[in-house]
């Protein structure tokens, strides 16, 4: 699927990723998360080189994190299988990032056979032998099994019912003249979407005058420009085009790269076409290539917008991967649809899933056309239940719009109409309404004035490079893609904050999140200590107790040695020791803390499991600590290799913090069984950690009522950020 979004197969993805510069952060749980980190960096210029090695680094992120479970890969590793066999660049990405040596590698030569010499093995020496022919023709005849999977009535009953269908949804039909005789004024929309780049050109009554769609291939500028050239062969010379309009994910690249008039987000450009062919539309539905939105409308306005929020399995790309991997493309497998008997309900689930049933049908003797058409069905259930989470189809609105390159597919249409009980309007130009919504935006807002675009001539001869950078005007160090065009024009992608574009924003504004990373884990420390060494890791609830601990261990004579601030290296650190996929990321980060501190040579760690807080506010509901902050460090004496094999020492005491007494009685009691201090000493040391961690508290107050009043008397604006103590450390708040 990855290869297929680049334009590539996967000797091609490969190929490319033996020249990569820059790793980017892809997400490594599934290829459609994946598909969401990747298409916003393909719109934005990123090389194939490095989309490439990072789909690799993903896949190799997964299976330590996400497969592995915990479960740390040592000692001798066997590569096996197709993947790891032909796609070397894989291969590389796990031997780097396991960090293998020659001696620990097994690679042999037919790894990708190793399952079928494995169970040529396995076989039973004194089984009956039987002629090849013999096998041929019992796999040719198939075997007659059960339904299991269940079964859905056919999209169409019969032909005449087929013809219907088409006859009634051949009505909504854009006007259109020819553009070659055309005389006056044109206005252009470009979408440049999520996997298909769209071209639209209107005449100055909204008539079509030409449409461009096709596979970004990778680079929506390209495609734009052969586009383009398309175009300026067919544009006579009574037609110029009088302003221009960009919409889609790479709306502000297109605009930068073409010097459009304007761009718009997507939701009004499709809403602006849906209008047009039903001014009374009340919801509009998109399908396409990568995402699928609702829209509703109240009196001509945008009352809502609903989207996928994780998975696309049912969005175009997915089926056209799908008929792909049959042999078909995509209108051919659309087509197999329409008449077939037995459809599959594959249900709603993830892409996997639905492979898995898939495959489970395909035993049970189901049809490329059975298969189809319940792909259909299951792409209408995935946007009704599972994106608008409808209950009654009657909430979706009496004038329903639907569009996306999705809805050319006439079995995905009917499916719609089934499950929904209605007829809908679904315009010949489907795959083209948001190009053709930014069109009439830009007809819409012209007033006379001159287009900023640039002349055809040049668009079709335009050249500019890609880089990456590292912004490093701040601590967040942002990876910029940056896009450089004739005229110094430039597309800067990857900034979290202005200062990336350069020039304007580089003025430092008073940040209260830098002030309290300081004042919570700012404690030298201690150089001569008496009785030894020991390790703290900055997660968790450490980011509100420090101040606590930090003193208390001073006080009783200990060197206390904290981890840094995390970073995405050093998540990767304790990548492998991660026991769950679902835990958060707070928490998986704790195990890279734990292990950058025994990479130091850390043995003594403390990591106390704090079930209640000091509660800091009378009348307050409670004061519990979340369960995973609570146990957690029962979780990394469990999977940290070098912790549960007992070679540091991991103190993690059940504790409360709920009064000064509480906290004392069972430090008391630590201290003596861990090191045998005395308990007056222990007392002491918990009196002076006690009244810090309130100074502490104290100051972070102060220090923001400080800086309202001089807000105030500036006569300036501040945003509050209400989050988790642990939201200070730059790598969960992303910087923000």
């Amino acid at each position: 699927q990855m290869a297929a979004l680049l334009q590539t197969d996967a000797r091609g993805l490969n190929d490319a990723a033996a020249d990569y510069k820059e790793l980017y952060t892809i997400a490594a749980r599934c290829g459609v998360f994946a598909k969401t980190d990747i298409q916003p960096l393909i719109d934005e210029g990123a090389t194939r080189a490095d989309l490439a090695a990072s789909i690799f680094q993903a896949v190799v992120n997964q299976t330590i994190s996400g497969l592995a479970c915990g479960k740390p890969i040592r000692g001798c590793v066997a590569f096996l299988g197709g993947p790891l066999h032909f796609l070397p660049e894989l291969k590389k990405a796990f031997i780097r990032t396991l960090r293998l040596t020659p001696e620990n590698i097994v690679d042999p030569q037919d790894s990708h056979l190793f399952a079928a010499m494995g169970a040529a093995l396995e076989t039973d020496q004194d089984a009956v032998q039987r002629p090849i022919g013999e096998l041929i023709d019992r796999l040719s005849q198939g075997v007659a099994m059960a339904f299991e999977i269940k079964r859905l009535p056919p999209l169409f009953a019969d032909k005449a019912e087929y013809d219907t269908f088409c006859d009634r949804h051949a009505r909504a039909v854009v006007a259109k003249a020819e553009l070659t005789t055309y005389q006056g004024d044109c206005f252009l929309g470009i979408d440049a979407g999520s996997t298909t780049t769209k071209l639209a050109l209107t005449g100055a009554a909204g008539e079509l005058l030409w449409s461009y769609y096709a596979n970004n291939s990778g680079s929506p500028i390209h495609t734009a420009m052969d586009a383009l050239a398309q175009l300026r062969t067919l544009l006579p010379p009574t037609a110029r085009i009088a302003r221009s309009c960009s919409t889609g994910y790479g709306e502000a690249l297109l605009k930068a790269a073409l010097h459009l008039d304007e761009g718009e987000v997507e939701t009004i450009a499709h809403t602006t076409a849906a209008a047009f062919f039903d001014p009374q539309v009340d919801c509009v539905l998109d399908i396409g290539g990568q995402d699928m939105k609702c829209i509703r409308l109240k009196n001509g306005i945008v009352d809502s917008v609903m989207l996928n929020e994780a998975c696309s399995s049912g969005c175009g790309s997915f089926l056209e991967n799908f008929a792909n991997s049959l042999g078909f493309t995509a209108a051919q497998f659309a087509d197999e649809a329409l008449f077939a008997q037995h459809p599959v309900d594959l249900g709603t689930r993830c892409t996997v899933f639905m492979n898995s049933n898939v495959k489970q049908a395909q035993k049970e003797g189901a049809s490329v056309s059975d298969i189809s058409a319940g792909l259909a069905y299951s792409v209408i259930k995935n946007a009704l239940y599972k994106v608008i989470k409808l209950t009654d189809p009657a909430q979706l609105g009496r004038h329903i719009v639907v569009q996306g390159g999705t809805f050319y597919n006439k079995a995905v249409l009917r499916a719609f109409e089934q499950i929904a009980g209605m007829e809908v309007t679904c315009p010949d130009i489907a795959g083209i309404m948001g190009a053709f919504g930014a069109a009439l935006i830009a007809r819409q807002r012209y007033k006379g004035q001159e287009s900023s675009m640039l002349p055809l001539e040049e668009i079709v001869n335009l050249s500019y490079t890609t880089a990456t950078a590292r912004c490093g005007r701040c601590s967040n160090n942002c990876l910029l893609t940056v896009n450089k065009f004739p005229g110094g024009r430039r597309h800067v992608t990857g900034n979290r904050c202005e200062r990336g574009l350069g020039g304007a924003g580089t003025e430092r504004s008073p940040s209260m999140v830098e002030y309290k990373q300081q004042r919570m884990f700012d404690y030298p420390p201690l150089e001569n200590a008496p009785r030894g060494v020991i390790g703290i890791p900055r997660v968790l609830n450490m980011c509100e107790n420090y101040p606590f601990w930090a003193t208390f261990f001073k006080t009783l004579g200990f060197r206390v040695v904290l981890s840094p601030f995390s970073s995405r290296k050093l998540y990767q650190l304790g990548m492998e020791s991660i026991p769950s996929e679902s835990e958060c990321y707070p928490a998986k980060l704790a195990h890279g803390h734990v292990q950058w501190l025994i990479d130091q040579g850390i043995q003594t760690i403390f990591h106390p499991c704090v079930f209640y807080e000091h509660q800091e506010t009378p009348g307050a509901q409670n004061h519990y600590n979340c369960p995973v902050v609570v146990s957690y460090p029962e979780n990394l004496k469990n999977n940290v290799e070098a912790v549960a094999d007992g070679e540091v020492r991991y103190i993690r005491p059940f504790i409360a913090f709920t009064c000064e007494r509480v906290a004392a009685d069972r430090l008391a009691k630590l201290c003596r069984e861990e090191w045998d201090i005395p308990e007056q000493e222990v007392r002491q040391a918990v009196k002076l950690a006690w009244a810090e961690q309130q100074r502490a508290k104290d100051d972070v107050r102060a220090q923001g009522a400080k800086l309202l009043r001089e807000m105030e008397a500036a006569g300036g604006r501040g945003i509050v950020l209400a989050g988790r103590p642990y939201h200070i450390d730059p790598e969960i708040n992303h910087g923000i």
